[in-house]
């Protein structure tokens, strides 16, 4: 495929990007790389056993599905049977877009499961570019993250530290990163904020982009995070997978049930301009500019494909939030920068496991006013998520979108959970931990810096390893009123190391003063939960040693929030009742236990807990 600007070479019928051509370069991927080991889809699923397999979604015809002056759609399909076991049950169409005088190229698929098929289960799904080793160092995933990186041959050089995606930097071709840690989880993002990202070639003043312009065929809502690019260098566009949240992301069919869904388009963008040997972030500015295009062009209007939705088929909601905290406020204050969107029915807070549907989001402005634009035609749920309140707001009836259609809800009100008065609060419910106490990285690594970042403190290597070194013997004791959770409160309730790679279950104790206390009522205690990986947490009142906990979460999260330097992953919630028996005036105590305890790794990172008085 050419069209002056760019050519892209495509493996016939298999569908695998061999070559890119651009800027009087031969070939930006990986010429040492195996031709079907360049640009690609793939996906990782199994049936349900305990082996998973990664395959590359190929394909085993090709068409031409349109060719002329101003475009060119190319088509590999397969078209799966029964005896190709080791396939996933899956019909693949998947296709490459060229538009005249575009640097670039635009790629989606169609994915379908016809019913009576088997069970099968996928855990990734994703598109991968592998740039050529010698010409592209400078990585940009944000206006604060991007520098210039380490190779992969620094990262063969180094140390393999704790897990293998984390690499210590002895002998790096560049000695100012010398003591550093490489890491991919480094480079994630949240979905909101990965809509561009990838690498310049200095030298050639060249960039290579990937631009998401919609989150709508991504799992998960708006705060799912996972994966941009990392050192090979490599450019990712990943659209499933069980990162920072574990198995409630895979998709999970079941015995004969159909579905379709198309993924995509993303654009790969390609730009250059000499002063980028001086100035690498001209490429990046340059590309954020060609984002919001993209992003403005959204739905596009050239996909052929009849099951690519377009604009005009589509429909919009708009409406008025406003939060209602009888005990903040007596009358209902506008729900300000909050999250609402459409996702298929389920329970509040159920967007954010979703996995097979269409999602559509957006942010409410200081009024508490939002539109969300063009939906896919389907039932939905609406669902929000308000920062600095608790919980999660569901609309009580269903949103039925039709093409074309206009819905006007009326003013809606989230009325958060609460049973009391608040006694007393540690963090701000917002989903996530960073407000908390984030180290300094163990002083054997380097910090991990970039040109200007001041915000993400929590993306070093290690930081776990730290609540040993700040609490040798006892564990962490928060007393309501004198201590300050950005201070005293760990970002992440992790194990304690022992040695011997031995760890021991931690117990928090949060102490607090009750002038007086209702015995015969009920106190409420809100906790929520901004991650957690292969964890239990155990609550008990006043009675560290009682053999039964007042409350369990039971065995929860995977994909390790923590190591991976998440902040956040799959949010969890709990209301949880203390009777006033249970309680004495003067001096309590909570004991927060979390007790799975075979590696460093296992644990929880807290949101946000409230006590509630009596009610």
């Amino acid at each position: 495929m050419s069209n002056g600007f760019t050519n892209v070479t495509i493996s016939k019928p298999d569908g695998q990007v061999t070559g890119i051509s651009y800027g009087g370069i031969e070939n930006l991927l990986a010429t040492q790389n195996a031709e079907n080991n360049r640009g690609y889809w793939d996906i990782i699923w199994n049936n349900t056993g305990p082996r998973t397999i990664r395959k590359p979604l190929l394909g085993s015809s090709f068409e031409v599905i349109i060719d002329n002056a101003n475009q060119t759609e190319i088509s590999f399909k397969r078209t799966w049977s029964t005896s190709q076991s080791d396939e996933p049950p899956l019909n693949i169409d998947k296709r490459y877009i060229m538009l005249r005088d575009t640097p670039g190229f635009y790629t989606y698929s169609i994915l379908e499961r016809l019913k009576g098929w088997p069970v099968s289960y996928i855990q990734n799904l994703r598109i991968v570019y592998k740039l050529q080793q010698d010409m592209f160092h400078y990585m940009a995933v944000t206006d604060e993250r991007q520098r210039f990186m380490p190779t992969e041959l620094d990262r063969k050089n180094g140390k393999v530290l704790d897990y293998k995606e984390a690499v210590l930097l002895t002998n790096p071709t560049n000695p100012d990163l010398k003591g550093e840690v490489d890491d991919k989880y480094f480079y994630a993002n949240n979905n909101e904020d990965d809509k561009v990202y990838g690498w310049v070639s200095a030298n050639t003043s060249l960039g290579f982009w990937m631009i998401i312009p919609s989150n709508e065929f991504r799992t998960g809502g708006p705060l799912r995070q996972d994966l941009t690019t990392h050192v090979g260098p490599t450019v990712l566009s990943v659209f499933v997978s069980a990162h920072y949240a574990g198995e409630d992301l895979a998709i999970k069919f079941q015995h004969g049930e159909p579905w379709k869904k198309v993924i995509g388009p993303v654009f790969v963008y390609l730009n250059s301009n000499a002063a980028a040997k001086a100035n690498p972030s001209i490429l990046w500015n340059d590309a954020k500019k060609r984002m919001n295009q993209e992003v403005a062009s959204w739905p596009y209007d050239f996909p052929v494909s009849k099951d690519y939705v377009k604009s005009n088929q589509r429909g919009r909601v708009s409406g008025q939030l406003f939060v209602n905290d009888r005990f903040v406020n007596k009358q209902g204050v506008p729900a300000s920068n909050a999250y609402i969107g459409l996702a298929p029915p389920g329970d509040a807070g159920s967007w954010q496991r979703e996995n097979k549907g269409y999602q559509f989001w957006t942010k409410t402005d200081s009024s508490g006013n939002f539109i969300i634009k063009n939906i896919i035609p389907d039932k939905y749920n609406l669902y929000a998520t308000v920062p600095g309140f608790f919980g999660d707001y569901k609309y009580t009836s269903d949103v039925q979108v039709t093409p074309g259609s206009n819905i006007k809800l009326r003013t809606l009100v989230y009325k958060p959970p609460r049973n009391g008065a608040t006694l007393w609060e540690i963090g701000v419910p917002d989903r996530t931990a960073i407000e908390f106490f984030i180290p300094n990285p163990p002083p054997e690594f380097k910090v991990h810096k970039y040109k200007n970042d001041t915000e993400s403190k929590f993306r070093q290597y290690g930081l776990w390893k730290q609540y040993n070194v700040l609490y040798p013997k006892n564990d962490l004791v928060y007393n309501v009123g004198t201590s300050n959770y950005s201070k005293d409160w760990f970002f992440a309730h992790v194990t304690r190391n022992v040695g011997n790679n031995i760890y021991k279950a931690t117990t928090w104790k949060i102490v607090f003063n009750l002038a007086n206390v209702d015995n015969a009522s009920n106190y409420t205690l809100q906790l929520a939960l901004a991650a957690a990986h292969e964890a239990e947490l155990q609550v008990r009142i006043n009675d560290e040693k009682a053999r039964e906990p007042h409350f369990t979460t039971g065995y929860i999260g995977g994909s390790n929030p923590i190591a991976r330097h998440g902040i956040h992953g799959l949010f969890f919630l709990y209301s949880i009742g203390i009777h006033g028996n249970m309680l004495v005036k003067g001096t309590n105590t909570i004991f927060l236990t979390q007790t799975v305890c075979l590696t460093p790794f296992q644990g929880v990172m807290y949101d946000y807990l409230r006590l509630e008085g009596p009610h």
